[in-house]
């Protein structure tokens, strides 16, 4: 990922008021708390809110983004909420974590660039144990038409970083999905993710 890339985002963090809220995404609370708590990791966390809600309920996190203005507004939400998460800044490497270390992940608006996508999601996917499950939530290629009527509603507007049913099943091809869908919701989540919105959201079963 180029300098661009990280700046734009610790640009965004480096506001007192949190980008995206304090509060989890829906779809991962509802998910979460259906299952038992282990070890977790959170991809492209940001400033901490689903982190702090996983340890909240007990589990083990890790996290990593590439915005260092992130990590330290996670770590100001884990410590206010008396909680520990181990939060990395940097880009995904081999090492990083150990294989099968995981027993759940969640990608929550977790878009990368499309030219690494596809390499980060393989090697993201050794980390998840077998039988170990992946939350994800993620703007489709249809977003593109909510944010052409409220660009509050926020998202990529690079086509390429939105999904497509197909796409997630081509760069999860070792999963069983317990839920698949493409959805309309409603996002009200801080004041970059607010209004109506088109999703991917799956939970899958690593085989």
């Amino acid at each position: 990922m180029n300098d661009s890339w990280t700046e734009r985002w610790n640009e965004r963090y480096s506001n007192a008021e949190y980008a995206y809220g304090t509060e989890p995404n829906d779809y991962l609370k509802e998910q979460l708390e259906k299952q038992i708590p282990g070890n977790i990791l959170f991809p492209a966390e940001g400033e901490g809110r689903n982190a702090v809600f996983a340890a909240k309920l007990g589990w083990k996190v890790c996290a990593f983004d590439i915005s260092s203005e992130g990590q330290k507004k996670a770590l100001r939400l884990a410590e206010a909420n008396k909680v520990h998460i181990d939060y990395r800044v940097g880009e995904l490497e081999e090492g990083m974590y150990e294989p099968g270390q995981f027993d759940a992940m969640a990608f929550i608006y977790a878009h990368f660039p499309a030219e690494i996508r596809p390499a980060y999601h393989k090697l993201l996917n050794t980390f998840l144990r077998k039988d170990g499950i992946l939350i994800f939530e993620a703007f489709s290629k249809r977003h593109l038409d909510y944010i052409a009527k409220n660009e509050k509603v926020g998202g990529p507007r690079d086509h390429s970083m939105l999904f497509s049913i197909e796409e997630v099943k081509a760069e999860f091809p070792g999963y069983s999905f317990l839920e698949l869908e493409e959805k309309e919701i409603e996002l009200n989540e801080g004041s970059f993710h607010y209004g109506t919105g088109s999703v991917i959201r799956f939970v899958g079963r690593k085989r």
